[in-house]
């Protein structure tokens, strides 16, 4: 069984919210940052990693991401903060 990552990003000035999942996070995230990403990432420029979780198996972390992804944004943002209350780019600590 293979790991999963549920991840939000968000662009520079905060606008928006990118909903994602992966098997390799820091790989993802990487494409993402490159422009090769999500066609929604490239044009809002969304690369700041503000949120994820770990899953045992991958299918759970879709799961997680369809789920979030039906989230109004406060309720996203509240969960964000609730673990990353100053808002840091986590990609820096992966």
């Amino acid at each position: 069984m293979e790991k999963g990552f549920t991840y939000i990003l968000t662009n520079k000035n905060q606008t928006v919210l990118y909903v994602g999942a992966t098997k390799n996070l820091k790989k993802r995230i990487d494409t993402h940052i490159s422009g090769a990403g999500a066609v929604f990432t490239k044009k809002y420029n969304a690369t700041i990693l503000l949120y994820y979780e770990e899953f045992d198996q991958y299918s759970d972390a879709f799961k997680r991401e369809k789920q979030l992804k039906n989230w109004h944004k406060d309720w996203k943002l509240k969960l964000i903060k609730l673990s990353n209350p100053e808002l840091k780019d986590l990609y820096l600590s992966l």
